[in-house]
């Protein structure tokens, strides 16, 4: 065996002297600076919140969650201290971040300095990435849904920067066609995620001028497609929704849009029959499967 295995199995025999590894914390604890290594956390009963020892001298710790609750488990570093993740977005790191999912676990170092640096853990794709599951159940390690959830800053500040940097940022007054993007919530305390749901997803143009004028996150109504009435008139409706079922139309609900009109082939060029479009109208799509979409949240 190597130093380092040496180590390793000396670390494990100590903690399990100590019955951290077969003890799980159930209720808020400030961990003193001996209560390292290994440590398990269970909030099935409730909000946990683990406070770290100050990181004033070189420390490990691995804490992981066993519980695949709701419940809310917070990893707290000890007064102003933080811990140095996605520094990208904030040099300095947070005070705090949050376990989600049974099994999520992050692997710390302390560097004796009062910071605590981020050595792994059970999940690393980026933040805010999009995902398709195949399952309803949500995957440990950071995972939300796509569901434009209204979020509180101070729980979700990681979050709240990368809305802010995502250049996807609007406010809530003009979500209405951007529910792609984030919103700013209330502007003070509270932000809006992404809403995926019942969506088809498109690759943004950036400048290629195929789909141009488009904002990332922004929607788009589908496209109305033409449908022979079968009534030998020459007249080319939007389909019926009530034939929709076959072909899978989306019904047109309430009166037709403005400017939606009915054309003549046998008129000249494209002039539309001064009769409006009155019940035939939809929009078509693919056959298609629907999965659970998923956003990282840490």
């Amino acid at each position: 065996m190597s130093r380092a295995d040496d180590l390793a199995e000396l670390e494990r025999g100590l903690a399990a002297m100590r019955g951290l590894n077969n003890i799980p914390i159930t209720a808020d604890k400030v961990l003193s600076a001996h209560e390292t290594g290994m440590l398990l956390v269970d909030a099935s009963s409730g909000a946990v919140t683990v406070t770290l020892p100050p990181a004033n001298r070189l420390m490990d710790i691995r804490i992981q969650r066993i519980d695949n609750s709701a419940n809310r488990l917070v990893v707290q570093a000890a007064g102003s201290e933080a811990v140095r993740f996605h520094t990208h977005l904030r040099q300095a790191g947070y005070g705090f971040f949050v376990l989600l999912g049974a099994g999520d676990y992050w692997h710390l170092r302390s560097d004796g300095e009062g910071a605590w640096r981020l050595l792994d853990r059970q999940d690393g794709t980026p933040l805010g990435r999009l995902v398709f599951e195949s399952t309803t159940a949500f995957s440990p390690g950071g995972w939300g849904a796509l569901n434009g959830a209204l979020l509180n800053r101070a729980d979700w500040p990681w979050l709240w920067d990368h809305a802010q940097a995502s250049g996807m940022l609007a406010t809530e007054a003009t979500r209405v066609g951007r529910e792609g993007g984030w919103t700013s919530g209330d502007g003070a305390t509270t932000f809006r995620s992404p809403d995926g749901r019942g969506e088809f997803l498109r690759v943004l143009d950036e400048a290629r001028g195929v789909d141009s004028a488009r904002t990332a996150g922004s929607s788009q109504i589908g496209s109305y497609l033409p449908g022979d009435n079968n009534l030998n008139d020459e007249i080319i409706y939007v389909h019926d929704s009530t034939d929709k079922a076959g072909l899978g139309w989306e019904p047109f609900m309430g009166a037709p849009a403005a400017g939606t009109v009915r054309y003549s082939p046998t008129q000249s060029g494209s002039t539309p029959n001064p009769a409006p479009l009155s019940s035939h109208s939809g929009a078509a799509r693919p056959r298609n499967i629907a999965y659970p979409a998923r956003i990282k949240m840490i």
